[in-house]
């Protein structure tokens, strides 16, 4: 097994194979148009995970305050990459990011990943009847049929 080099530097990021990820084979993501994509990275702290003479092979992004809040999104390993290790690296640099340190709330949605993120800390909120949202799961295929 490679290591995984993780670098917040996002110039090393290869948004192409980001977005051919999140557009195609991201449950959450399906359809999200290239421009999108670029605006999300451009707004957050952004983790790439790198194995030597392969290139980008995970991504994480977060949203933040850096203050008080954020929220973990678009987490990923590249299918022929899992089992590895790799996402428990990439999130684990993630939650020892100095910039994330302190913060009153870090969240972040999953519908398949709890086991992962519960090492880390995630729990279901201890109070949902606080939590609201805006939701628009569709928003990137009804965008392409209008």
């Amino acid at each position: 097994m490679s290591a995984l080099r993780i670098s917040t530097d996002k110039a090393e990021l290869d948004l192409p194979l980001i977005h051919r990820f999140l557009s195609t084979q991201a449950y959450w993501s399906q359809g999200i148009p290239e421009e999108t994509v670029a605006r999300a990275v451009a707004g957050s702290l952004c983790f790439g995970g790198y194995v030597e003479g392969v290139g980008q092979v995970a991504f994480a992004r977060v949203v933040s305050d850096f203050a008080t809040f954020a929220y973990l999104a678009d987490v990923f390993v590249l299918p022929e990459h899992r089992g590895r290790g790799y996402s428990k690296a990439l999130v684990a640099e993630v939650m020892a990011h100095p910039q994330l340190q302190g913060l009153r709330r870090f969240m972040l949605a999953t519908s398949d990943a709890h086991g992962l993120y519960t090492q880390y800390g995630f729990a279901t909120p201890a109070k949902p009847q606080t939590l609201m949202e805006v939701s628009k799961p569709d928003i990137y295929t009804e965008a392409n049929t209008a």
